[in-house]
């Protein structure tokens, strides 16, 4: 590429290099892959000159409070040009979805070469077809979610352990596991980011993210990089109805009805769209429905439990659960009318008497309901829970959402009034939402840092390059910085059943460090899917010099 008067990184072989060895790395989540690939980087980064006379810059950490064998990556380099403690850090996961979606060509999944000769007999759609056969794009797995990211910000690091003359400041690389399913790679590196902050007198300026980048719309030929993250959480309802024998079916009332009422109302709602500075949130989306009855019998289900993706910008996870309540209610209480009718049109058919249904609409969150029980029961209910808590962690076949079910549902027998209810509640990580305005000196150093970047190549890609507030995927970057207050992270903890058991986040820890994060990443399309691909110039070229720039501005080097 023609960099013009800038003095540009010659990278993109270096970085193809290192993309195509991390890819054929099987790293896929929750299996031995995750460990093998974090100890290869390491093996790898303490052959260096620098990291083998500053052997205390690199580390390979085992995470904590996680029931795998896994490790992160975390290596420093000091610049020597000045005296600046400005840090830079740069993160990016090692790990993967799985490969089961490459079917008769899973064994080629992880080696890009072998797989794109596979890939020229297939049948392929026109624009992976075309793509195929440019010569700039690279197919398998991980390599654009996100290797080819990780190797950006390898080659970076290498580049100032060869060169720390060039730099004013430090770089710090982050090499997490866990990613893909709950982040425990991040939040236990936090503790070694706060620690070397101590220990070296790190000023964390800004995290640069290297996560993917993909088009929006059919068409959409912009590269985006992106201000700040996305929120994630997973509100679940446990839903009880009045059981009957199904010979008898509008004696009770089955919890699954309300549960499809619920979904219908949730599900691909616009109203449950988060907005802010001009950008929405795609509405919530049910990732699981189901009921509680561990086998087949002729009685009506006791108990359903459905949960829902949901995404946030600026609501807080109390804004989210006062919203989800009313929208509860209102699903309730058409399910109980639509109930209500069909019965009434069975006995004008039948010939049965009608009989008026008493059940009314209940809604309330946990943290509700364990107030009424504490009240109602005091320390038989606190005891017996915590009991019954100890017990279940013993099952490792439960995840976090089905651990809090199961304790939601005991928790339930231990009410009095048992009629129909919505039991509201958090079932598994919170990915917090970050802003990134300006608010503060390293917010604009690093919003002006990111612009004077883009204006400086722009001119040399000839697609835009174009800047957003909000990352639109669950990733890392929520868990180096903080939106939320008090109020919105204790809404979490005491409405997750599983808090302080079988799941537990120090969003303490991300307070502490509170670092403005941007993710400057590869493109391409297919995310998660057979054909998974990324553009190399824009990856193995533009991304690193993005990157560097962003680096230099941010540490006063140019």
């Amino acid at each position: 590429m023609n960099w013009g008067v800038l003095t540009m990184l010659d990278c993109r072989e270096e970085v193809l290099s290192l993309t195509k060895e991390l890819v054929k790395i099987e790293s896929v989540v929750n299996t031995e892959g995750e460990a093998f690939i974090s100890k290869y980087l390491y093996k790898i980064l303490s052959e260096s000159p620098y990291f083998s006379r500053n052997n205390d810059h690199l580390v390979l950490e085992q995470t904590i409070q996680d029931d795998r064998e896994r490790y992160n990556v975390l290596a420093f380099v000091k610049g020597t040009k000045g005296t600046s403690n400005r840090t830079v850090i740069l993160m990016g996961h090692v790990d993967t979805v799985g490969i089961e979606d490459y079917n008769q060509l899973r064994e080629e999944a992880c080696d890009p070469e072998r797989l794109m000769a596979s890939l020229e007999s297939e049948d392929l759609p026109p624009s992976a077809r075309a793509q195929l056969d440019s010569g700039d794009w690279l197919f398998g797995r991980g390599v654009l979610d996100m290797k080819s990211g990780v190797a950006s910000h390898l080659y970076l690091l290498n580049h100032y352990a060869e060169h720390p003359e060039e730099l004013d400041g430090n770089l710090v690389l982050l090499a997490e596991c866990d990613e893909e399913d709950s982040s425990h790679g991040v939040l236990s590196a936090l503790k070694t980011l706060k620690r070397w902050k101590k220990e070296h007198g790190f000023d964390y300026t800004a995290a640069i993210n290297a996560d993917f980048v993909a088009p929006r719309y059919e068409g959409d030929e912009n590269r985006y990089i992106y201000k700040g993250t996305v929120g994630k959480l997973l509100p679940s309802f446990f839903i009880t109805g009045a059981e009957t024998h199904v010979g008898s079916a509008f004696e009770g009332l089955d919890p699954n009805f309300i549960a499809a009422e619920l979904t219908r109302q949730i599900n691909y709602n616009p109203e449950l769209c988060n907005e802010a500075f001009g950008e929405t949130t795609v509405p919530p989306v049910s990732l699981k429905q189901t009921d509680l009855k561990p086998s087949y019998t002729v009685q009506t289900a006791l108990a359903a439990y459905v949960y829902y993706n949901f995404f946030i910008h600026s609501w807080s996870p109390r804004d989210v659960l006062e919203l989800l309540k009313d929208q509860a209610t209102i699903a309730f209480d058409r399910a109980l009318s639509s109930f209500t009718e069909r019965y009434a049109d069975y006995c004008e058919r039948s010939g049965e008497r009608f009989v008026q249904p008493t059940w009314t609409s209940r809604v309330m969150t946990y943290e509700e309901m364990e107030a009424q029980l504490i009240e109602a029961h005091g320390e038989a209910f606190t005891d017996a829970m915590d009991a019954f808590k100890a017990q279940l962690l013993k099952d490792s076949t439960l995840d976090t959402r089905m651990f809090a079910a199961r304790v939601v549902e005991e928790a339930w027998k231990w009410m009095r009034d048992k009629t129909p209810a919505i039991i509201l509640f958090y079932s598994s990580l919170y990915s917090p939402r970050i802003e990134l305005t300006g608010k503060d000196a390293n917010e604009a150093n690093l919003i002006n840092a990111l612009d004077e970047a883009v204006e400086a190549i722009q001119p040399s890609y000839p697609h835009p390059i174009v800047t957003r507030n909000f990352f639109p995927y669950i990733s890392d970057m929520s868990f180096v910085a903080l939106s939320d207050d008090d109020e919105g992270i204790n809404a979490v903890s005491r409405n997750n059943p599983g808090w302080g058991t079988k799941h537990h986040v120090d969003y303490q820890d991300i307070r502490d460090l509170n670092v403005p994060v941007i993710n400057v990443g590869p493109y391409g399309l297919d995310a998660h899917k057979k054909l998974e691909r990324m553009e190399m110039t824009y990856s193995l070229e533009v991304v690193p010099n993005l990157t560097n720039l962003i680096i230099l501005k941010l540490l006063g080097t140019v």
